[in-house]
């Protein structure tokens, strides 16, 4: 199981998105900040050097593929702010950052409710192959309605439902990367012209309600075969699909009463799942780090001059599916739902029950960091800090998510990460392996609790005969 082991130490992955606006809209007009370069392959070349040169585990990059048009009922406030928009692929970008690294991993975010699992399982496995074992995936079901309407479909699927399409999803993956070529499948017999076995290349006849793949995986297996899985969801369906499928867990808690909550929630539920120990938690944090606090605070300060409470709205409203422009600024949001990303308010109401949170007051909050905890100070108050949130919640560590860009991972690794150090909270360098073995997975393939370990080529194979006639009925 990833990250036992650890001997109390933080898991740290810079977390990120290929866009000039992440999760501190506005931001991007602060005259140091840099995400302006997000075109440019030298930008993100020197995040990777930097985040590796912190021993940070992974980056971990966010994305939609959508834009944020609750608010006032279209796109035009996420377009004017630069919110979550314009938005680039984030998987282009992991290959040249490989290159320039040993170490860090690539966490990329891709979901299951608008690409078919067959050339999906491609593209990972090559990105496997070209990072040397590199790569998770942030599993997600997408929750934005101007995704699915752009991509032919009348309106988003329900919640559920997302999640059902999900777990064949993850299923037909798991067969293509774990079943299909047997690790000597590839011989690479130049005297008999014979570069692979074809009786140890199987297809996967997989015929579901969602999905068929007759055929077989077509690429050889990759350093992890299966990328590392993330997985971030904090509804009930959310969760259970985190217990059964992640690795890591990713979750969004604004308070370390809320965090306890999600993380003892994650772990009973893995270990209902079936699975040996449960999988680490990671918490989104911001952290605004400095040589003393009073030049953090500064710093801050100079932040939120730039930080845009309406592109905080803009957010926070298709994050719900409430348009919060049409809500009074200073009204309680008591007893509003929404289908999307059903915990969010919840969330802040847990978080302080004695508050009465308005949206004037989650626009404060969300503009720098999102909906995330933001701590700001030198690098022991802000290692005080996150070690006392470690303690009281259980959490493994931290998506440090970025406000000013890279100034803010600089003050990271310049600061936080030799604090850590000296505490024995952090590493002091690489373990040796593949992603999922750095991590503290022990193996580079899924561990034995994990349902892609069961689909495992060394397990029953597939029925030659209907992978036979499914083949030929996808030709018909």
């Amino acid at each position: 199981m990833i990250g036992v082991g650890d001997a109390g130490r933080i898991h740290l992955n810079l977390f990120t998105m290929n866009t000039v606006g992440h999760l501190s809209p506005g931001v991007w007009r602060h005259r140091r900040d840099r995400s302006r370069r997000y075109t440019e392959l030298d930008y993100w070349l020197g995040i990777a050097r930097t985040a590796e040169a912190g021993l940070l585990d992974a980056v971990f990059f966010a994305d939609v593929l959508g834009s944020y048009d609750v608010y006032r009922g279209g796109p035009e406030a996420a377009i004017a702010g630069g919110v979550q928009v314009p938005v680039n692929d984030p998987l282009q970008l992991v290959p040249a950052m490989a290159s320039v690294t040993e170490h860090l991993g690539f966490g990329v975010t891709a979901s299951t409710s608008f690409e078919h699992p067959f050339p999906f399982a491609r593209r990972m496995s090559t990105l496997d192959h070209l990072t040397g074992g590199r790569v998770g995936w942030n599993v997600v079901t997408s929750y934005l309605g101007s995704g699915a309407r752009n991509l032919g479909l009348d309106g988003q699927v329900s919640h559920d439902r997302r999640y059902d399409i999900a777990e064949e999803y993850l299923e037909v993956c798991y067969k293509l990367w774990q079943r299909s070529w047997e690790d000597d499948a590839v011989i690479e017999d130049r005297e008999r012209g014979v570069f692979a076995d074809p009786e140890r290349v199987h297809p996967i006849a997989h015929r579901g309600e969602f999905f068929t793949v007759p055929g077989f995986h077509l690429s050889e297996p990759s350093p992890q075969r299966t990328p590392v899985i993330y997985q971030a969801g904090a509804s009930s369906r959310g969760i259970a699909f985190a217990a059964r499928h992640a690795e890591h867990v990713f979750v969004a808690a604004p308070s370390t009463a809320v965090l306890g909550r999600q993380v003892r929630a994650a772990n009973e539920a893995a270990l209902a799942a079936g699975r040996t120990t449960p999988p680490p938690v990671l918490n989104q944090q911001t952290v605004i780090v400095a040589g003393t606090d009073a030049e953090a605070q500064r710093r801050f300060d100079e932040y939120l001059e730039v930080a845009s409470p309406e592109g905080a709205l803009t957010l926070m409203s298709g994050w719900t599916g409430i348009d919060f422009a049409g809500l009074d600024p200073d009204e309680a949001l008591a007893g509003l739902e929404s289908d999307a990303i059903q915990s969010a308010l919840s969330a802040f109401s847990d978080a302080d029950p004695t508050r009465t949170w308005t949206p004037r007051e989650i626009a404060d909050y969300v503009r720098i960091g999102g909906d995330g905890p933001v701590l700001v100070g030198s690098a022991a108050t802000v290692a005080d800090a996150l070690e006392t949130i470690v303690e009281e919640t259980g959490v493994a560590g931290f998506n440090l998510a970025m406000a000013v860009q890279p100034e803010t991972l600089e003050g990271v690794v310049e600061h936080l990460v030799p604090e850590l150090q000296r505490r024995g909270r952090f590493k002091r360098e690489y373990a040796a392996g593949t992603l999922r073995e750095k991590l503290g997975g022990g193996s580079a393939r899924p561990a034995a609790d994990h349902p892609a370990h069961a689909v495992r080529i060394d397990g029953p194979g597939p029925d030659a005969a209907e992978a036979s006639q499914l083949s030929r009925a996808a030709t018909d």
